[in-house]
């Protein structure tokens, strides 16, 4: 038995009941569904996964893998001399994963190996971007649709460049969904490895609104981490960031990605 219950602005929180089930034992077939309508899925007070292997092996049953240079799991931990930011202890901006890929995961399973404190930040933040757009205005809309995000980045895993409307399509569900990789704060010292962005046919008032938009608590959600936590998100529907955390602090999550069936290949890939 398990207990279902509503996060903040979206999402869902998934606990134990009697029985403590372990994650293995869950129905793959219901948790997909559940991250597909609600959009985030936060399993709580499960066993940990106790090695990246067994994250691995849960995350198969999701779906095909999106296999990197390292493998399948990604180790998010700060760096002692990191190239790019998201090895960093800053601020990561909101963006969608796969923007730079063959092809875009469907769902992002991160779990949680050790999590700073309350004080010390880093929570990973989540926007909405199907309410976002559907609660707009028609004149903060009709801004948006006109605008073209270019995105170039070089690190470690790639040197890519993608082009995609602000405003598109799920690839599946055809709801309109927000595909925006926001600015790293302008003039930023400490911001590791700056992507080359360019947006055309935006004007004075496009950033201002949509970040508005996707940081209104209709629409956000920052995840505050425990350990042993398990969130998978819907990657086609949200955008996602971190907030910066203190330096050296334990916070070490797995991330896997898991393509969707069929696997998107990445539209915005140029």
């Amino acid at each position: 038995m398990i207990v279902v219950e509503k996060l903040s602005s979206f999402g869902v929180v998934v606990r134990p009941g009697p029985g403590a089930a372990q994650l293995a034992e869950l129905p793959v077939d219901h948790l997909r569904e559940l991250v597909r309508t609600h959009h985030l899925l936060l399993l709580r007070d499960f066993p940990p996964f106790g090695t990246p292997a067994e994250l691995t092996e849960w995350s198969g049953t999701w779906g095909e893998i999106s296999m990197w240079p390292f493998g399948a799991v990604l180790e998010l931990v700060e760096h002692d001399n990191p190239g790019d930011h998201i090895f960093d202890h800053s601020y990561v901006p909101l963006h969608w994963d796969g923007m730079y890929r063959p092809q875009v995961p469907e769902f992002q399973i991160f779990h949680c190996v050790t999590a700073p404190a309350e004080h010390q930040g880093g929570r990973t933040t989540f926007a909405n971007s199907r309410t976002a757009v559907a609660d707009a205005e028609p004149e903060t809309r009709r801004l948006w649709e006109r605008v073209t995000g270019t995105y170039r980045r070089k690190m470690e895993f790639y040197d890519s460049k993608a082009v995609s409307p602000v405003v598109t399509t799920h690839p599946v569900a055809g709801f309109p969904v927000l595909r925006y990789g926001e600015p790293a704060i302008a003039g930023d010292p400490d911001f590791i490895n700056h992507p080359d962005l360019e947006f055309t046919g935006a004007d004075d008032r496009f950033h201002e609104s949509i970040r508005a938009a996707l940081y209104s608590p209709a629409h956000f959600y920052a995840h505050a981490w425990q350990a042993g936590d398990v969130v998978v998100a819907d990657n086609y529907t949200l955008l996602h960031g971190r907030e910066a955390f203190t330096s050296r602090a334990p916070r070490h999550l797995r991330r896997v990605h898991v393509l969707g069936d069929p696997p998107l290949d990445n539209p915005a890939l140029r």
